[in-house]
Parts: structure tokens; C-alpha cells; sequence
């Protein structure tokens, strides 16, 4: 049962990456990621960036020359993580005193002054739209400056760096489309850490899918804090497009056109695409997903409450009633489709009935699994300074345990919804209790395990048939197409 916010996989917290030995490396870099899938995609470009300044990654902390730490701020406990972590590599600089660290990431704006001035635990300290500039900051250590960039942009997108990805399974991977976000959620830092919202260069992410494709992957995940919102007409953030010519409103291109490109260029790769918002969800993306076989019937589509009061006071740009109205038409032109939410208890304010009608909403769409968390106050965001945090800790923690224990009912209903039926699987792996079994996921995004069968190999699509389930995946067999 997922249980965090910005999907965090806490399997992988604190996960060094990988890359190919590169011939002209003469340093060492470990680089290590906390938080969201976006971070993940992050440390891939950074590595990129270094991969040209002759840094090769290890996964040896002790022969690195240079440590960077890819930082989260969605929770405290991510924070006080990555202090702890400082702490422990400080004493390694002891020993080896020409070693830098740096923090990259969420973090670094928020506590760029603490780490660096008063507690001198790094040397550089970076934020999301600065990683071009980290070869001249790493001269600045060098030439005993203080290295600094926290600098947002309402430009950068990366577009033609191509992230470096030995990390992961050679399967799947992710293509960032956006970056940054406009939706002033009153809970979240994500506005204030990433900046303004800006859509990348379609013909760069077709360009990183087609490179991906050739290298043998088999699905790819748009990437975004909000990919429905995605717009490129030319550059510049998205708020800028009411200033742009007709020209470049006429040859914009949105987040269904993207998909539709994607979807018809590369019909062999599967395509998903995180994360939705309500509010940006237009009938053509649903269109999109109907229209083509490629496109995975998955829709992550978080809600946060139940109650239109709660969603006012989040500063969600929708009601209620309009959130019912597209979960409608989702099961109208995509009937195969799954879902899964963002779920919020004991946000300032909530009362015992708004409460409810969180639980009477997941009645109303009884999603497939969803990321569920308690309300805590992140520094720096409108709640924190506006309202205060008023929901008794022992009500938050009731609600929160209700919320789970209604989505775990759902979940077994639709799991067992698909069991007796046969699904089409990318084999990602082994199965992690028993590696004579493979793991894979069918186009809901529901989880299968099933015996190996000899010529099956990761990065194959077999048919499945489901025959049994527990409340999180599915247990089945190969069988003929």
C-alpha cells in the first residue's frame, strides 16, 4: 500500500547511480537521490552534465572526489535523512580533505545559508534549474569560493541533454516534459523549489524516445509535476502564452498532440505519463489514450480531499463535482482504465463531515491504489504561514487509517476484477520473493508475477493469465496469445 506523496519509493531513497565506464573519466563521482521519480530523472542529467567534465560514477563512497546528494523537501523525514547522511560523509572528508559535497535539488534553496555558512556540511550547494552550472562551481570550491546556485529559471528544460540511465532495469524510463508548476497548492514547496512552470521542446523529447527505442527500451514515462498542463509554443513558461504571436498559438502543441506523436512514432514502446491534474485533464488526452493501444489505461489523478471546502482552501482549481464529472467521462471513453489518487487526512481546517466526503468520493470512484498521508506543515508554503495546523494529531491519525483501510478494500475488488483474465506484461525483472518468477505489469499498471518459462527474457511482452490475487498484485501464468 503506497503511502507517500510524489509516488517516493522508498526502496530506492539513497540510491547511487550507475553509469558506464566512460574513456576519458580521470575523477570519481557518487551521486546519491532522495524523493520523487523527478529527482531520479534529475541525478540521470547530472550525471550527463559531469559524464563531459571526465567524472565517472561509483557506488564506493570512499574513492569519490566528488559526493552530491539529490535532495527532497516534501516531509521532514526526507530532510532530517539527508542531514544525517551529511554527517556521516563529513566524517569521510575528514580523512580526505581535497573530497567535495555538494546538495542538490529541493533542499538546497530552502537550506542553502544553514549547510553552507553555519554548519559547513557542503561546498556547493545547487538547485533544479542550475546543473548546467555545476563544472564552474566545482572550480569555485576549487579556487576556495563558496558555490552557490539556487537560481530558478523560466527557461531550462534540459531539452538536449541526454540523461544518462545505467541505473534502472534497460526497460523502462522516464523523459521529464515539464518543469516546474503553476499550481499554487497551499501545501506544497514544489512552486517555490522548481519554479514556474515551462514545457520542453516536443522535438527533444521525441529525439530522447527515439535514442531510448534504439537502445532497447520498452516503455517510457512522460515525465512532469503536471503533465497535463504540458504547452510548448516556442519557450517560456506557460503563463506566458497569452502574450505569444498567432503564429506560435497556432503551432502550439499541448499535452494530447505530444502523446499522439509519441504514441504514433514509437507504436512498439509502451507509454505512460505521471503526474495528472484534475483541473488540466482535457477530453483529447482521453481521446488519445482510446485511440491508440500504446498508451497504457493508467491515470494517476490526484484528488487530495473530498470536500469542495477542503479542495478551496488547498487551492485546488476544482470542485467536487467537477472532479465526479471526470472520472464520468474517463469510464465513458476509456472503460479499461485504472486510477489511483493522492489522499490527504487532516488538512488545517478539515472537519469530521469534509472528512467524509473524502470517504463517500473514494466510494464514488473506488480506485485501483493510492498514495495516503496525514497533513504536516512544509516551511515556506501558504499553509504553513496562513493557516494553522489544527486537526488533533490522534483525528488525523484515525482519518488517515480509515482512508487506508477503504482503499484496501477497493484495491482487492479491482484486483480481483482482474483475475481469470489474460493481460498483456513487459517483463521488468525477477519477482523479489522467488527469482524463479518474473515481475511485470500489464497496461492498468496492476502488478503480475508468474513462473518463468525457458526463452523468456526482461524486456519481453508475454500474455498473462491472472489467477489469483492479494490486495497488491496479481498471480498468474504464461499462456498462448
Amino acid at each position: 500500500m503506497h503511502t507517500e506523496e510524489k509516488h517516493i519509493d522508498e526502496a530506492r531513497q539513497g540510491e547511487a547511480l550507475m553509469t558506464a565506464p566512460t574513456r576519458n573519466a580521470t575523477k570519481k563521482l557518487f551521486l546519491e537521490s532522495y524523493g520523487c521519480q523527478m529527482n531520479f530523472s534529475d541525478s540521470e542529467i547530472v550525471a550527463s552534465i559531469l559524464n563531459n567534465e571526465g567524472y565517472q560514477t561509483t557506488q564506493k563512497v570512499d574513492e569519490a572526489d566528488l559526493i552530491l546528494l539529490n535532495t527532497c523537501s516534501i516531509r521532514e523525514k526526507a530532510e532530517q535523512t539527508v542531514r544525517k547522511r551529511l554527517g556521516t560523509l563529513n566524517a569521510i572528508k575528514k580523512q580526505n580533505p581535497s573530497l567535495k559535497i555538494g546538495v542538490l535539488g529541493c533542499m538546497a534553496e530552502r537550506l542553502k545559508h544553514k549547510f553552507l555558512e553555519e554548519e559547513h556540511l557542503v561546498d556547493i550547494v545547487v538547485g533544479p534549474d542550475a546543473y548546467r552550472d555545476l563544472p564552474n562551481l566545482i572550480n569555485d570550491v576549487e579556487d576556495g569560493r563558496d558555490a552557490v546556485n539556487v537560481q530558478l529559471s523560466k527557461e531550462e528544460t534540459y531539452a538536449e541533454i541526454s540523461p544518462v540511465r545505467l541505473g534502472g532495469n534497460g526497460v523502462t524510463a522516464f523523459v521529464t516534459i515539464t518543469r516546474g508548476c503553476d499550481n499554487m497548492c497551499t501545501f506544497c514547496v514544489v512552486p517555490f523549489t522548481r519554479g514556474r512552470e515551462r514545457s520542453r521542446d516536443p522535438h527533444s523529447i521525441l529525439n530522447e524516445c527515439k535514442e531510448l527505442a534504439e537502445s532497447g527500451y520498452k516503455e517510457i514515462t512522460l515525465l512532469g509535476q503536471n503533465v497535463d498542463s504540458y504547452l510548448w509554443y516556442g519557450g517560456g513558461p506557460k503563463k506566458d502564452f497569452k502574450n505569444a504571436t498567432e503564429i506560435q498559438k497556432a503551432t502550439a502543441v499541448d499535452f494530447a498532440q505530444l502523446l499522439d506523436m509519441v504514441a504514433t512514432q514509437f507504436p512498439a514502446i509502451r507509454l505512460r505519463f505521471s503526474t495528472s491534474n484534475p483541473q488540466d485533464m482535457e477530453e483529447g488526452v482521453l481521446e488519445m489514450m482510446a485511440k491508440h493501444k500504446n498508451i497504457c489505461k493508467y491515470i494517476h489523478l490526484p484528488v487530495q480531499s473530498g470536500s469542495t471546502t477542503v479542495l478551496a482552501r488547498m487551492n485546488r482549481q476544482h470542485t467536487r463535482e467537477e472532479y465526479f464529472e471526470l472520472i464520468d467521462k474517463i469510464r465513458r471513453i476509456v472503460p479499461d482504465c485504472a486510477l489511483s489518487h493522492d489522499m490527504i487526512a487532516g488538512f488545517c481546517g478539515e472537519t469530521e463531515a469534509e472528512h467524509k466526503d473524502t470517504l463517500s468520493l473514494m466510494e464514488y470512484v473506488k480506485y485501483d491504489f493510492g498514495y495516503m498521508f496525514a497533513y504536516s506543515e512544509r516551511p515556506g508554503t501558504p499553509a504553513h504561514k496562513k493557516m494553522p495546523d489544527d486537526v488533533l494529531p490522534e483525528d488525523k491519525k484515525r482519518r488517515l487509517q480509515e482512508i487506508i483501510e477503504l482503499q484496501q478494500k477497493h484495491s482487492a475488488e479491482r484486483m480481483n476484477g482482474y483475475v481469470g483474465k489474460v493481460h498483456e506484461v513487459l517483463i521488468e525483472g525477477n519477482s523479489k520473493r522467488d527469482d524463479k518468477f518474473w515481475y511485470g505489469r500489464n497496461t492498468q499498471n496492476a502488478v503480475l508475477v508468474f513462473p518463468k518459462v525457458e526463452g523468456t527474457k526482461i524486456g519481453d511482452f508475454v500474455n498473462v493469465k491472472a489467477n489469483s490475487c492479494t490486495t497488491a498484485t496479481l498471480i498468474g501464468e504464461m499462456v498462448e496469445a
